[in-house]
């Protein structure tokens, strides 16, 4: 399911990768231990296991489990961490608040650089992350804090005030004559304030 990076090492190099099939998210992935090797793992993943996601989901519908493929390579001597979202939350709409889907389904790669001159060897638009940002954790081993970088993904990838694309008119009448109001009162009794101190 994930896209294969052009230059990415051919199939022969898969067979001796870790595969692993679970319901748990790895919350660290070692690259002390897979850095070399690669790291391959999929499975399917509770929204609501994520603390910061769950905050915003609702309540009011079941939320189905997101497919998620992992694969952890080095291309060109840079270290890559490739995953593949597939599904979708239910968020609460700003507007009505009813229920609104939200697509989560995205291909991601991110490039872990060990030093600023690795920078030079990637594509322009090449998204990247320094790991010494990324692992803050000082452990015997470099951990990378798989289920916490995801997570920031999935948070950028949801709208900060999620609404349903059909609800915008009703709600949008209620809030137009109190605003006005509002704008205008705080400013004229400023007005009138500055005139008296003058």
């Amino acid at each position: 399911m994930l896209n294969t990076p052009e230059g990415k090492s051919s199939a022969g190099h898969h067979h001796n990768k870790k595969t692993s099939v679970s319901t748990s998210v790895p919350e660290n992935i070692s690259l002390d231990k897979w850095a070399d090797s690669g790291f391959q793992w999929a499975g399917e993943v509770n929204p609501q296991g994520f603390k910061r996601l769950s905050i915003i989901l609702t309540a009011e519908r079941e939320q189905a489990a997101v497919q998620l493929d992992i694969d952890l390579y080095r291309r060109n001597n840079v270290l890559h961490i490739a995953f593949t979202l597939t599904g979708e939350v239910w968020l609460t709409c700003q507007r009505c608040l009813q229920p609104v889907v939200t697509d989560l389904s995205d291909d991601y790669d991110i490039a872990l650089l060990e030093n600023d001159s690795q920078a030079s060897l990637l594509d322009e638009e090449q998204d990247y992350l320094m790991l010494d940002e990324v692992i803050t954790e000082s452990a015997p081993e470099q951990l990378l804090p798989f289920k916490k970088l995801l997570e920031d993904e999935i948070l950028l990838k949801v709208p900060m005030a999620p609404k349903h694309d059909d609800c915008e008119m009703s709600i949008d009448q209620f809030g137009d004559i109190p605003e006005e109001e509002e704008t205008e009162n705080p400013f004229a009794a400023l007005q009138s304030l500055k005139g008296k101190l003058d």
